[in-house]
Protein backbone atom coordinates (compact mmCIF):
# COMPACT_ATOMS: atom_id res chain seq x y z
CA UNK A 1 0.00 0.00 0.00
CA UNK A 2 1.44 3.21 -1.01
CA UNK A 3 1.44 6.68 1.29
CA UNK A 4 -1.52 7.82 -0.98
CA UNK A 5 -4.03 4.97 -0.37
CA UNK A 6 -2.50 5.02 3.40
CA UNK A 7 -3.49 8.51 4.16
CA UNK A 8 -7.10 7.90 2.07
CA UNK A 9 -7.39 5.11 4.51
CA UNK A 10 -6.79 6.45 7.72
CA UNK A 11 -9.47 8.93 7.25
CA UNK A 12 -10.29 12.02 5.33
CA UNK A 13 -13.46 14.19 5.88
CA UNK A 14 -14.69 17.08 3.31
CA UNK A 15 -18.55 18.61 2.50
CA UNK A 16 -19.55 19.00 -1.33
CA UNK A 17 -22.36 21.46 -2.64
CA UNK A 18 -24.73 18.56 -3.33
CA UNK A 19 -26.32 19.59 -7.31
CA UNK A 20 -29.74 19.49 -7.85
CA UNK A 21 -31.59 16.58 -8.49
CA UNK A 22 -28.62 14.39 -6.89
CA UNK A 23 -29.34 12.24 -4.55
CA UNK A 24 -26.59 12.14 -1.34
CA UNK A 25 -26.00 8.24 -2.29
CA UNK A 26 -24.76 9.78 -6.01
CA UNK A 27 -22.17 11.95 -3.91
CA UNK A 28 -20.80 9.27 -2.50
CA UNK A 29 -20.84 6.86 -5.75
CA UNK A 30 -19.50 10.04 -7.06
CA UNK A 31 -16.20 9.74 -5.08
CA UNK A 32 -15.99 5.79 -4.78
CA UNK A 33 -15.86 6.06 -8.43
CA UNK A 34 -12.34 8.34 -8.29
CA UNK A 35 -11.38 6.70 -5.43
CA UNK A 36 -11.80 3.41 -7.83
CA UNK A 37 -10.38 4.34 -10.68
CA UNK A 38 -7.35 6.83 -9.22
CA UNK A 39 -6.35 4.52 -6.49
CA UNK A 40 -7.80 1.21 -7.47
CA UNK A 41 -9.27 1.59 -3.90
CA UNK A 42 -12.57 -0.72 -4.53
CA UNK A 43 -13.43 -1.59 -0.93
CA UNK A 44 -12.51 1.55 0.90
CA UNK A 45 -15.46 2.78 3.12
CA UNK A 46 -17.42 6.36 1.95
CA UNK A 47 -20.57 7.87 3.35
CA UNK A 48 -22.30 11.29 3.73
CA UNK A 49 -23.15 12.39 7.26
CA UNK A 50 -26.74 13.66 6.92
CA UNK A 51 -29.36 13.14 3.82
CA UNK A 52 -30.24 15.48 2.22
CA UNK A 53 -33.39 15.67 -0.44
CA UNK A 54 -32.74 15.49 -4.66
CA UNK A 55 -34.31 18.65 -4.80
CA UNK A 56 -32.47 20.27 -1.88
CA UNK A 57 -28.66 21.68 -2.57
CA UNK A 58 -26.20 22.56 -0.21
CA UNK A 59 -23.61 21.41 2.29
CA UNK A 60 -23.28 17.49 2.32
CA UNK A 61 -20.18 16.09 4.35
CA UNK A 62 -18.30 13.27 3.25
CA UNK A 63 -16.26 11.04 5.37
CA UNK A 64 -13.75 8.04 3.54
CA UNK A 65 -11.92 5.84 5.59
CA UNK A 66 -11.50 5.65 9.35
CA UNK A 67 -13.69 9.16 9.22
CA UNK A 68 -16.70 7.25 8.83
CA UNK A 69 -16.62 6.29 12.00
CA UNK A 70 -16.98 10.12 12.86
CA UNK A 71 -19.98 10.47 9.95
CA UNK A 72 -22.79 10.27 13.34
CA UNK A 73 -20.93 12.43 15.01
CA UNK A 74 -20.59 15.75 12.42
CA UNK A 75 -24.34 14.37 11.66
CA UNK A 76 -25.91 15.24 14.76
CA UNK A 77 -24.54 18.98 14.67
CA UNK A 78 -26.72 21.85 13.91
CA UNK A 79 -28.05 22.50 10.52
CA UNK A 80 -28.77 26.19 8.86
CA UNK A 81 -31.35 26.33 5.80
CA UNK A 82 -32.56 28.69 3.31
CA UNK A 83 -35.87 27.68 2.40
CA UNK A 84 -38.16 29.00 -0.33
CA UNK A 85 -41.86 28.64 0.84
CA UNK A 86 -44.53 28.87 -1.34
CA UNK A 87 -48.38 29.46 -0.04
CA UNK A 88 -51.92 28.80 -1.69
CA UNK A 89 -50.83 24.73 -3.02
CA UNK A 90 -49.54 21.36 -1.32
CA UNK A 91 -48.06 18.46 -3.00
CA UNK A 92 -47.85 15.09 -2.01
CA UNK A 93 -44.42 15.19 -0.83
CA UNK A 94 -44.14 18.92 0.30
CA UNK A 95 -42.16 19.70 -2.13
CA UNK A 96 -42.11 19.98 -6.39
CA UNK A 97 -41.37 16.52 -6.50
CA UNK A 98 -44.67 15.79 -7.35
CA UNK A 99 -47.45 17.88 -8.98
CA UNK A 100 -49.55 20.31 -7.07
CA UNK A 101 -52.47 18.42 -5.07
CA UNK A 102 -54.46 21.11 -3.69
CA UNK A 103 -54.81 24.86 -4.15
CA UNK A 104 -55.77 27.36 -1.04
CA UNK A 105 -56.08 30.77 -0.59
CA UNK A 106 -52.73 33.42 0.38
CA UNK A 107 -53.78 36.86 -0.06
CA UNK A 108 -55.07 37.02 3.87
CA UNK A 109 -51.54 36.51 5.24
CA UNK A 110 -49.73 39.23 6.32
CA UNK A 111 -45.94 39.78 7.37
CA UNK A 112 -47.17 40.37 10.82
CA UNK A 113 -49.14 37.38 11.29
CA UNK A 114 -46.24 35.30 9.45
CA UNK A 115 -43.99 36.59 12.17
CA UNK A 116 -46.33 35.61 15.19
CA UNK A 117 -46.84 32.32 13.56
CA UNK A 118 -43.22 31.35 13.46
CA UNK A 119 -43.22 31.67 16.97
CA UNK A 120 -44.86 28.48 17.77
CA UNK A 121 -42.10 26.42 15.40
CA UNK A 122 -38.97 27.84 17.65
CA UNK A 123 -37.67 25.91 20.13
CA UNK A 124 -38.65 22.26 21.07
CA UNK A 125 -41.55 21.46 18.86
CA UNK A 126 -43.37 17.90 17.70
CA UNK A 127 -42.90 17.26 14.23
CA UNK A 128 -44.32 14.48 11.87
CA UNK A 129 -41.58 13.68 8.73
CA UNK A 130 -43.03 13.80 5.66
CA UNK A 131 -44.47 10.51 3.93
CA UNK A 132 -42.36 10.67 0.92
CA UNK A 133 -39.70 10.55 3.03
CA UNK A 134 -36.83 7.91 4.54
CA UNK A 135 -38.45 7.70 7.62
CA UNK A 136 -38.47 4.07 8.75
CA UNK A 137 -41.72 2.53 9.87
CA UNK A 138 -41.61 -1.23 10.81
CA UNK A 139 -38.41 -1.67 9.21
CA UNK A 140 -39.99 -0.16 5.69
CA UNK A 141 -38.70 3.29 4.40
CA UNK A 142 -42.05 5.80 4.60
CA UNK A 143 -42.10 6.68 0.97
CA UNK A 144 -42.28 2.95 0.01
CA UNK A 145 -45.79 3.13 1.46
CA UNK A 146 -46.91 6.35 -0.33
CA UNK A 147 -45.33 5.15 -3.80
CA UNK A 148 -47.85 2.00 -3.27
CA UNK A 149 -50.78 4.80 -1.91
CA UNK A 150 -50.80 2.92 1.61
CA UNK A 151 -52.05 5.15 4.70
CA UNK A 152 -49.52 4.68 7.24
CA UNK A 153 -49.16 6.64 11.06
CA UNK A 154 -46.09 8.59 11.16
CA UNK A 155 -45.16 9.29 14.35
CA UNK A 156 -44.48 13.09 15.89
CA UNK A 157 -40.55 13.73 16.70
CA UNK A 158 -39.19 15.84 18.86
CA UNK A 159 -36.73 18.62 16.80
CA UNK A 160 -35.44 21.73 18.12
CA UNK A 161 -35.65 24.90 15.66
CA UNK A 162 -33.08 27.39 16.94
CA UNK A 163 -34.05 30.17 15.05
CA UNK A 164 -36.38 31.10 12.01
CA UNK A 165 -35.76 34.22 10.25
CA UNK A 166 -37.55 35.65 7.48
CA UNK A 167 -35.35 36.97 4.59
CA UNK A 168 -38.30 38.06 2.13
CA UNK A 169 -42.06 38.15 2.12
CA UNK A 170 -43.13 38.35 -1.17
CA UNK A 171 -46.51 36.81 -1.31
CA UNK A 172 -46.86 33.61 -2.64
CA UNK A 173 -43.32 33.00 -2.32
CA UNK A 174 -41.65 33.54 0.98
CA UNK A 175 -37.60 32.75 2.23
CA UNK A 176 -36.74 31.80 5.20
CA UNK A 177 -33.36 31.43 7.20
CA UNK A 178 -33.72 28.03 9.53
CA UNK A 179 -31.60 26.99 12.22
CA UNK A 180 -32.23 23.72 13.58
CA UNK A 181 -31.50 20.31 15.07
CA UNK A 182 -31.00 17.20 13.23
CA UNK A 183 -33.72 15.27 11.98
CA UNK A 184 -35.96 18.05 11.20
CA UNK A 185 -37.44 18.46 8.11
CA UNK A 186 -38.07 21.62 6.58
CA UNK A 187 -40.88 20.05 3.85
CA UNK A 188 -43.05 19.34 7.04
CA UNK A 189 -42.07 23.08 8.32
CA UNK A 190 -43.63 24.31 4.89
CA UNK A 191 -46.35 21.83 5.58
CA UNK A 192 -47.37 22.86 9.11
CA UNK A 193 -46.95 26.52 7.83
CA UNK A 194 -49.29 26.55 5.54
CA UNK A 195 -52.02 24.90 7.66
CA UNK A 196 -51.03 27.19 10.40
CA UNK A 197 -51.46 30.08 8.24
CA UNK A 198 -54.99 28.74 7.13
CA UNK A 199 -53.61 27.84 3.62
CA UNK A 200 -51.48 25.26 2.18
CA UNK A 201 -47.68 25.74 1.36
CA UNK A 202 -44.51 24.03 -0.38
CA UNK A 203 -41.24 24.45 -0.96
CA UNK A 204 -39.84 25.42 -4.11
CA UNK A 205 -36.24 25.68 -3.25
CA UNK A 206 -34.15 24.76 -0.27
CA UNK A 207 -29.94 24.62 0.22
CA UNK A 208 -28.43 23.64 3.08
CA UNK A 209 -26.07 26.38 4.14
CA UNK A 210 -24.35 24.57 7.36
CA UNK A 211 -23.61 21.44 8.75
CA UNK A 212 -21.97 21.66 12.14
CA UNK A 213 -19.09 23.76 11.31
CA UNK A 214 -19.18 22.91 7.67
CA UNK A 215 -20.39 25.84 5.54
CA UNK A 216 -21.61 26.16 2.16
CA UNK A 217 -18.42 28.79 1.46
CA UNK A 218 -15.96 25.95 2.06
CA UNK A 219 -17.86 23.39 -0.22
CA UNK A 220 -16.56 21.85 -3.26
CA UNK A 221 -18.48 21.85 -6.45
CA UNK A 222 -19.12 18.31 -7.85
CA UNK A 223 -17.30 19.55 -10.96
CA UNK A 224 -13.79 19.68 -8.67
CA UNK A 225 -13.69 16.81 -6.86
CA UNK A 226 -11.43 15.34 -9.19
CA UNK A 227 -8.94 18.27 -8.31
CA UNK A 228 -9.26 18.05 -5.09
CA UNK A 229 -7.84 14.33 -5.13
CA UNK A 230 -5.19 15.84 -7.48
CA UNK A 231 -4.33 18.26 -4.86
CA UNK A 232 -4.20 15.83 -2.21
CA UNK A 233 -1.66 13.58 -3.34
CA UNK A 234 0.62 16.95 -3.40
CA UNK A 235 0.42 16.91 0.55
Amino acid sequence: MNEIEEKLKEGLIFSVNKPYKWTSSDVVRKVKSILRYRYNLKKIKTGHAGTLDPLATGVLVICVGRATKKAEEIQAGEKEYIADIRFGATTPCCDLEKPIDAVFPYEHITRDALETALKKFTGTIQQIPPLFSAKMINGTRAYEFARKGEDVEIKAATVNIVEIEILKFDLPDVILRIVCSKGTYIRSIARDLGFEMQSGAHLTNLCRTRSGNFLLDNCLDINDLEKYFENFETK
